[in-house]
């Protein structure tokens, strides 16, 4: 039976021994992904909180960092999703997602109803994938595809 958190406390908590487990054992997210048959940001995602995995996946994450199966369990249970507290985002790699749909969110929302009608594009029923690639101009560059299921409204 699925359980539902009504506090972000726990997750938090738990967050907290991931990271610390992590950083111990020197894994990286690709190596906590591996075998949990979740892609790299969505398992991320969920080892920061903000998703429920299988019991399979949360024993698979579980056994690399040597947590207890009380982490197993909590990593089962929905959690209160966020991940920003209040207010505007003060570090500066999450600011600039913030900066970028300050300059560009209208704009998408424009070409979005333009191209799909009156509705919205769902955090839920989505899909994620972060590659790094080869700038021309020299460095490297960030390729950030989110994929969202168009739910128009419905009148009523």
């Amino acid at each position: 039976m699925l359980q539902t958190l009504v506090s972000q406390t726990a997750r938090q908590a738990l967050t907290e021994d991931v990271l610390e487990a992590k950083a111990r054992k020197g894994l990286s997210w690709e190596e906590l992904t591996q075998g949990t048959g979740l892609s790299l940001v969505f398992m991320t995602a969920a080892l920061l909180g903000q998703h429920p995995v299988s019991k399979e996946a949360a024993q698979t994450v579980c056994d690399k960092l040597g947590l207890d199966d009380s982490a197993v369990a909590l990593l089962q249970q929905i959690p209160l999703r966020g991940s920003i507290p209040g207010g505007l985002p003060t570090d500066p790699t999450v600011y600039r997602f913030y900066e970028m749909i300050q300059i560009y969110g209208t704009t998408l929302k424009c070409l979005v109803h333009e191209m799909f009608g009156d509705g919205i594009i769902s955090a839920i029923n989505f899909k994620m994938d972060l590659q790094k690639v080869d700038d021309p101009e020299g460095g490297q560059r960030a390729v950030i595809t989110l994929n969202g299921k168009f739910l128009p409204t419905k009148p009523f």
